[in-house]
C-alpha cells in the first residue's frame, strides 16, 4: 500500500462517508477523519471502517480545519491527500496512484487531477472549465492557503505533476441542500469580490504570500479579477451564456440545464445581489461594509 495518509474533514456525511473511505483504503495507508462534531452517524461508520477519528470545532473556515489536521494528526507516511467526504477517485486514478507514485522523482512534492462533478445523478462532462486540482503533495511540504472560497492547496517545496486520471464530486443530497449550501456560499463569494475591490481583508505576510499560488490557482485568481471588473448581474448572464451555448452545456439534457444555470446564473447572480445589497447600505465605505456583513453574517473581516 501507498505512503499515503489521506485527511477527510466532516460534519453530519453518513450518505457519504462509507463511500469515501472504502474508496480511499484502495491508494491510502492511513485514512484520518477531522470530524466538526457531527450528530448523525458519521463518526460510528467511520471508526468501524478502521478510519481514525480526530474532532475539532469549525470555525467556518476550510483552510483552517485542514490545516488544524496538518499540525496535530499524527501523520506518519510520506504523502497526504485530501479528500472531501462526497468525493472518490475512478478506477483508473486509484491504479494510475498505485503504479506511479512509488516511483515519482524526489523533484516532485505534489500531484494534480482533474475534478469532474455530478450533478442531479449525471456528470457533467461539457460546458465546464476544467477544474484541476493540487490534492496529493508530500508530507510538510504543503498547506491550505487561507481564503474566503476556493481554496487550494499549495506547495512550499518542489514541483508539482499532472496525472491523467481524474477523481469525481458526486453528493447524494437533494437539490435543496445544494441550494441553501450554495446561498450560504454566495456572501463568502462576495466577500471575495468586494475584497478585490476595497482590500477589506489585512494583507498576509510576505512569508505567507509567497505560497499562496500554485500556477492553476493563479490562473483562476487572475479569471476572478477579470470577472470582478465586469458589471453587476450582466457578468453572470455573460458566464452562463458562455458555459451553457458555447461550451456545449446543452448537450447534456434537462441536468445539463439545471446544473448551468443554477450554478452558472442563478448562483453568481445571488453572489452579485448580496454585493450589490452591502453596497447600497454602506456606498464604499470599507468601515461600514465590515460593519454589515458582522451584523448581518456573523463574519468577522
Amino acid at each position: 500500500m501507498n505512503s499515503i495518509s489521506t485527511i477527510i474533514l466532516t460534519y453530519n456525511e453518513e450518505k457519504h462517508i462509507e463511500r469515501c473511505i472504502r474508496n480511499a483504503q484502495q491508494f491510502s495507508e492511513t485514512i484520518f477523519l477531522v470530524d466538526s462534531f457531527s450528530t448523525d452517524q458519521t463518526v460510528s461508520i467511520a471508526e468501524s471502517l478502521g478510519a481514525k477519528v480526530y474532532q475539532n470545532k469549525w470555525e467556518n473556515n476550510h483552510a483552517k480545519q485542514f490545516n488544524w489536521g496538518l499540525k496535530n494528526l499524527p501523520i506518519a507516511t510520506e504523502w497526504i491527500f485530501r479528500l472531501d467526504a462526497d468525493e472518490y477517485l475512478t478506477a483508473d486514478l486509484v491504479a494510475e496512484i498505485n503504479q506511479k507514485l512509488p516511483h515519482l522523482s524526489t523533484d516532485f512534492s505534489g500531484v494534480v487531477f482533474e475534478r469532474k462533478m455530478y450533478f442531479m445523478d449525471k456528470l457533467m462532462t461539457k460546458g465546464m472549465v476544467q477544474m484541476n486540482m493540487l490534492r496529493l503533495f508530500r508530507h510538510q511540504h504543503g498547506v491550505c492557503e487561507d481564503r474566503w472560497m476556493d481554496e487550494h492547496i499549495v506547495l512550499t517545496e518542489g514541483k508539482s505533476i499532472q496525472f491523467d486520471g481524474y477523481f469525481v464530486d458526486y453528493n447524494l443530497n437533494p437539490l435543496g441542500w445544494w441550494i441553501q449550501k450554495h446561498n450560504n456560499y454566495a456572501i463568502r463569494e462576495a466577500i471575495e469580490l468586494l475584497n478585490l475591490e476595497y482590500e477589506l481583508i489585512v494583507p498576509k505576510t510576505e512569508q505567507a504570500k509567497q505560497y499562496e499560488m500554485s500556477a492553476d490557482a493563479q490562473s483562476k485568481r487572475e479569471k476572478k479579477k477579470k470577472y470582478a471588473n465586469m458589471p453587476l448581474f450582466w457578468r453572470s448572464f455573460i458566464y452562463f451564456v458562455y458555459r451553457y451555448f458555447f461550451k456545449f452545456g446543452f448537450t447534456q439534457g434537462k441536468e445539463g440545464f439545471l446544473w448551468h444555470f443554477m450554478q452558472g446564473w442563478w448562483y453568481r447572480t445571488l453572489v452579485d445581489a448580496k454585493i450589490y445589497e452591502v453596497k447600497k447600505a454602506c456606498g464604499n465605505d470599507t468601515v461600514k461594509i465590515k460593519q454589515f456583513i458582522s451584523k448581518n453574517y456573523q463574519i468577522e473581516l
